[in-house]
C-alpha cells in the first residue's frame, strides 16, 4: 500500500511540476510575444528617426524579428525543463542538417546581404531580371525580394537568383533615352517627314532640350522607309512621354499628308 502511495505521490508531484512548467512556458510565450512586438515598434521608430534607406531597414527589421523569436523559443524550451546545453547541442546538429537541406535558402540570405552591400537596386526602383520579370521593388527581405507590377501584382523573387544573374535597373538614372521607329511610304518626302517629326520633339513639353534629339533613316524596309526618332526624358516622364510622342507624331504626319503604310501584297493575275 505504501508503495502505491509513494508511486501515486510521485505521479502527482511530477504532473504538478510539469503543469507548472507548461503554464510558466505559456506565460513566457504570451509575454515574450507582446514584448517582441513592442521592441519591433521601437526599432521601427528608431529606423525612421535615423533616416535609414528603406531596403536596409526592411532587411534588418526582418532579421531582428527572426532573431527575437528564436530567443523566445529558446527561453520557452528552457522553462519546459529542457537542458540548455542539450538545446545548444541539438541546435548545432540541427543547424548542420538544416544547412544542408536549405542550401538554396541560405544562398538567398547571402544574396540579400550582397544586394544591400552592392546596391544594384533599391526599394522604389523599376527592375527587369534575367527571366524577364519586371516591376517596382516593393520590399527586400531576408530571403526574397518583392516586385509590384504595373497591374498591381506581386512577384516574389529569390535573392540568390537576383544576386547571381543580370539585372536591368530601369530607373537608376535620372534621364532615359526614348527611341521610336516610324515607317513612312516610299512615295513620301523623307526630308519633310523628318522636319515634321522634329517639330513634334521640339514642341513637346517634357523632352529634354539640352540633350540630343534626332530623326534619321534607320532602315529601307520591304514596304516602308523606317525613320528612327531619338530624344531624352526625365526617367519619371518616360512612359507618358513615349505614349504622347507616338500619338502626336501620328497626327502630325497625317496633317502633313505623309502616309504611314501597312503591309500590303500586290497580286498579279496572268490571263492565258
Amino acid at each position: 500500500m505504501d508503495f502505491f502511495e509513494v508511486f501515486l505521490n510521485k505521479i502527482v508531484n511530477t504532473a504538478m511540476n510539469l503543469g507548472g512548467r507548461i503554464i510558466l512556458a505559456l506565460v513566457i510565450l504570451f509575454a515574450g510575444t507582446k514584448v517582441i512586438k513592442i521592441v519591433l515598434k521601437l526599432i521601427k521608430k528608431a529606423f525612421n528617426r535615423a533616416d535609414i534607406e528603406v531596403s536596409v531597414e526592411q532587411f534588418l527589421y526582418s532579421l531582428i524579428q527572426v532573431a527575437l523569436y528564436v530567443v523566445l523559443a529558446f527561453l520557452v524550451a528552457s522553462n519546459c525543463g529542457v537542458d540548455a546545453a542539450s538545446i545548444i547541442a541539438l541546435l548545432g546538429s540541427a543547424g548542420v542538417a538544416i544547412g544542408l537541406a536549405l542550401q538554396g535558402s541560405l544562398s538567398n540570405v547571402a544574396g540579400g546581404v550582397l544586394i544591400l552591400l552592392m546596391r544594384p537596386f533599391r526599394v522604389g526602383d523599376y527592375i527587369v531580371d534575367a527571366a524577364g520579370n519586371e516591376g517596382v521593388v516593393d520590399e527586400i527581405q531576408i530571403i526574397y525580394t518583392k516586385l509590384r507590377t504595373g497591374d498591381n501584382k506581386i512577384i516574389v523573387l529569390p535573392n540568390g537568383n537576383l544576386a547571381n544573374n543580370s539585372i536591368t535597373n530601369v530607373t537608376t538614372s535620372k534621364t532615359r533615352r526614348c527611341d521610336i521607329v516610324i515607317g513612312i511610304s516610299y512615295e513620301a518626302d523623307i526630308r519633310e517627314a523628318k522636319k515634321v517629326i522634329m517639330e513634334v520633339l521640339e514642341n513637346d513639353p517634357e523632352t529634354l532640350k539640352d540633350k540630343d534629339m534626332m530623326v534619321y533613316v534607320s532602315l529601307l524596309a520591304d514596304s516602308s522607309v523606317n525613320l528612327g526618332v531619338r530624344c531624352w526624358f526625365d526617367t519619371q516622364n518616360y512612359f507618358t512621354g513615349l505614349s504622347r510622342l507616338n500619338e502626336e507624331i501620328k497626327y502630325a504626319l497625317d496633317n502633313a499628308n505623309i502616309n504611314i503604310p501597312y503591309p500590303q501584297i500586290d497580286v498579279h493575275m496572268k490571263k492565258d
